[in-house]
């Protein structure tokens, strides 16, 4: 009886794999360890040559602020941040200055961060229209969120008592 069984089993796994293969004939095969086949999610951004291939690369004009004193700027905001986050709790005190000067280092935080996304990823050259309104879309948001923050703190608890009563609750 095993013996049946067994090449009853042999004759089912040997002619599976050729009708796969018929099926499969039309596709696109994927390599191993890929579990779909090859293609671009997106289809490529327009390229275009410009000059020719002696021309030399254009340097771009040196600026103070789009180099080391903005990436000073992003970490000096970003260590500060550490500070004025714990103050509050530690001391035990929720001043109201404290508490703006906390809103307005985060939205800074933010800002910058979202900035320095859109500047890395999303090229001028190739896509000006799509960065002018990443840019002027993130421009708005940090104003909304500064106006919503501005908002929380004038006329509701604050936002560091808000995260201790969250934080307690």
């Amino acid at each position: 009886m095993a013996s049946i069984a067994r090449s009853a089993l042999l004759r089912q796994a040997t002619a599976a794999p050729l009708t796969r293969q018929s099926v499969i004939a039309g596709s696109v095969r994927a390599a191993a360890f890929h579990t779909t086949s090859r293609r671009s999610l997106l289809p490529p951004l327009p390229q275009r040559v410009e000059g020719t291939v002696n021309d030399p690369a254009p340097v771009p004009e040196p600026s103070p602020s789009h180099g080391s004193y903005h990436w000073s700027f992003d970490r000096l905001v970003a260590a500060s941040l550490i500070p004025l986050t714990i103050t509050p709790f530690a001391a035990g005190s929720l001043n109201p200055t404290l508490d703006a000067v906390l809103c307005a280092t985060l939205l800074i935080h933010s800002h910058t961060g979202f900035q320095n996304i859109i500047v890395d990823y999303i090229p001028k050259k190739r896509t000006p229209r799509a960065r002018k309104i990443f840019t002027w879309g993130l421009n708005a948001a940090t104003v909304v969120v500064g106006l919503a923050l501005y908002e929380f703190e004038t006329t509701d608890v604050g936002l560091t008592e808000a995260v201790k009563r969250v934080w307690t609750a």
